[in-house]
């Protein structure tokens, strides 16, 4: 649906008019500035069947880039090989919405391309390499900003939990316990230590402090995050795209969500019981999710909000959602609400297994300035940290997880400990990506078959047009 704006403007570019610039695109020219470069190396017309090369090359990039990440995530060592993915790689460059846009001209591949580029730099300990990946992701989507931001303090984080200590060392002052035996008092305790960690940290800051204050200055030069048509993208708030997130990521992740996971939570059994215990366990617990429950509700009430795009424009699958899923009975939202609430709890139990609490919020606490402020319901928006939070969930693994200490004993943590150990039962390890692959294979199967052979006809402003169904 954006190509019809992407493509002139990308023709321009081509053509030398570097001062010509369509008023109603609302990001930066990162995808015609690629182009340009692109079409010099590969000598090829800025045609729109030709253009669409610029996105697909960038897809093709993405299992490169996600085989350092996988290990990564998992305290594994690196491939020795980037030319051979991983499956689970793979897999990850097939999940249906990123897949999709990787045969359109659309700005979101290449822009995830090098926030994940700039995610392999930080792992590698190049900081000032990642920054500079990082803002040349500004230049297809501006929100990356945070995902930017969200990989210096994941990495670091990751950093001070694991390689900080050696044996006879003393302790951090880092309080970082495992996500999922942290109380309260240790959620305020872990945020008030890592207060007193930011100054170890400012010199590794560098870099991304000088691209936030780029990204600042050009906020306050521009007059807001928005470039272009600014009055379809009034920010507001609208709490539930935390909610959709989740359901998104359930519906699209489950494969991850079921035949994964470590110790006793390992497998959809091991998952099932312990979202059950968390959300009913005991009196406690029943009480604080009716609690949950009766917010997630409320925020629902209030804060939904039926964008024009969504209601009106019957070409994108977001449509049918939201008329006959979401809001196909006026209780239907609400009924949802213990739905969003496992779900997640789901994630968090998948993500938290291996990880510390620090580790584990890091995500959550960053899609709060991502999806928030936008009033559209748009798959798109929720790419990048799906993603993100598909490389935190481990392989499925019945031993209990290696995991560090609070940081208030000294403890020897080896650099790169290894998450896997032998199988009791089934090793749904060796199968997982192949599950998840297939179920990614099939939806990209059904939507391009819809896209390329449901079409209809139909009349706008007195003419013919063919409309297609997509993301």
């Amino acid at each position: 649906m954006d190509e019809p704006f992407h493509a002139p403007q990308a023709q321009a570019y081509c053509d030398g008019k570097w001062d010509v610039w369509d008023p109603k695109i609302t990001t930066p020219p990162g995808l015609y500035l690629s182009t340009s470069l692109l079409r010099h190396v590969f000598m090829f017309k800025c045609r729109l069947p030709l253009l669409r090369l610029v996105p697909a090359l960038h897809l093709l990039a993405l299992p490169i880039l996600l085989s350092s990440l996988v290990p990564y995530h998992q305290r594994l060592p690196q491939p020795q090989d980037i030319t051979s993915p991983s499956i689970t790689a793979i897999t990850l460059a097939t999940f249906p919405p990123l897949w999709f846009f990787g045969f359109l001209y659309y700005t979101d591949v290449p822009g995830i391309a090098f926030v994940l580029g700039s995610f392999v730099a930080q792992a590698n300990g190049s900081n000032w390499l990642a920054a500079l990946l990082g803002l040349w992701s500004l230049f297809f989507r501006q929100t990356n900003i945070i995902w930017i931001l969200y990989i210096f303090a994941y990495h670091n984080v990751f950093t001070l939990r694991w390689t900080r200590r050696t044996k006879g060392s003393k302790p951090s002052i880092l309080h970082d316990p495992p996500a999922l035996n942290a109380t309260f008092r240790e959620i305020v305790y872990s945020f008030t230590s890592l207060v007193r960690a930011i100054p170890s940290l400012l010199w590794e800051f560098i870099p991304y402090g000088i691209l936030s204050a780029a990204f600042a200055a050009f906020m306050i030069w521009n007059g807001g995050i928005v470039l272009g048509d600014k009055s379809n993208h009034v920010p507001a708030l609208h709490i539930p795209q935390l909610f959709y997130f989740y359901a998104f990521s359930t519906a699209f992740g489950w494969p991850a969500l079921l035949f994964s996971g470590v110790g006793k939570t390992a497998g959809p059994i091991g998952l099932a019981k312990e979202v059950f215990a968390r959300m009913a366990g005991n009196t406690r617990r029943i009480a604080l999710t009716i609690i949950w429950t009766i917010v997630i509700a409320t925020c629902v009430h209030f804060f939904t909000i039926h964008h024009p795009f969504v209601l009106s424009d019957n070409r994108h699958y977001t449509f049918y959602v939201w008329k006959r899923i979401l809001f196909a009975h006026p209780l239907i939202s609400y009924a949802l609400s213990p739905v969003y609430l496992a779900c997640w709890w789901a994630w968090w139990i998948r993500a938290g297994s291996t990880q510390s609490l620090l580790q584990t919020m890091v995500l959550p606490l960053a899609l709060i300035p991502t999806l928030l402020p936008s009033p559209l319901l748009e798959p798109r928006y929720f790419i990048v940290p799906y993603i993100l939070l598909r490389l935190q969930v481990p392989p499925y693994d019945e031993a209990e997880p290696i995991v560090p200490s609070t940081g208030s004993q000294p403890a020897v943590v080896p650099e790169q400990p290894k998450i896997h150990a032998q199988q009791k039962g089934f090793d749904w390890a060796e199968y997982l990506p192949w599950i998840e692959l297939m179920w990614y294979c099939a939806i990209n199967y059904a939507t391009m078959y819809v896209f390329l052979y449901k079409d209809r006809t139909v009349e706008i402003n007195g003419q013919e047009e063919i409309i297609r169904f997509m993301w």
